[in-house]
């Protein structure tokens, strides 16, 4: 059954498998990503700033003021390209550019920018009518494998990080990436992007409940 609409998603993430991959290099990365993170955690408290400052523009006016949609566009970008690199997808070894730009890197994130907002959805599509995304969200980013741990509670390993372990594995092992596993990362990442975009109110488009694997976004008309 054909359930896509009639134009393709404005929330666009793509990621190019970025072969040969290091056998070792991903034991190391969660250092390398040190500056990034750094940098990110400013870049972080700009984008709630500028998402509150851009609810009461789109309340008020109907309209994201362009300037503050680029750099919330520019930030989520510039954490995809992180996360790529490193224990989201470990797709390229290619260390991620310092720039909220567009680049030739092959993590790319984008969102076509809306000349009008509903003034009604922003009060409640960031809390309410997002709940059923969180929770699939939430079912693949927290729900995992139970591990037993010293405290008084169990340890979970993310569905996510379970697969980029395997993933993780296999190269280390055979220097190639299972194909199948990096699609499936991939889909689950395109998710959150989604919703994520959704809830910091860049689009009125609900986010489609469905799971596009792969590193492009899906061809508008496919099954």
């Amino acid at each position: 059954m054909n359930t896509r609409s009639d134009a393709p998603y404005p929330v666009r993430l793509t990621g190019e498998l970025d072969e040969p991959l290091s056998r070792w290099l991903w034991l190391v990365k969660w250092v390398l990503i040190i500056p990034h993170i750094v940098v990110l955690v400013f870049l972080w408290i700009g984008f709630a700033v500028s998402t509150v400052v851009a609810g009461f523009a789109i309340l008020f006016t109907g309209r994201y003021p362009r300037a503050l949609f680029d750099f919330t566009v520019g930030v989520i970008r510039w954490n995809w390209r992180v996360q790529f690199y490193s224990y989201a997808a470990l797709g390229t070894d290619r260390y991620p550019p310092f720039t909220l730009r567009r680049t030739d890197y092959p993590a790319d994130f984008d969102v076509d920018y809306p000349q009008r907002l509903s003034r009604g959805l922003v009060l409640v599509k960031w809390w309410l009518l997002a709940i059923p995304h969180y929770l699939v969200v939430m079912a693949m980013l927290g729900g995992g494998v139970s591990v037993a741990s010293s405290g008084e509670g169990d340890d979970i390993i993310p569905l996510l990080g379970i697969l980029v372990l395997i993933a993780a594995v296999v190269v280390l092992f055979t220097a190639s990436y299972p194909r199948g596993v990096f699609d499936f990362l991939l889909g689950i990442n395109r998710w959150f992007y989604r919703v994520l975009a959704y809830a910091a109110l860049m689009r009125d488009e609900y986010p489609p409940l469905r799971l596009d694997q792969g590193p492009k976004e899906p061809v508008v008309g496919d099954d």
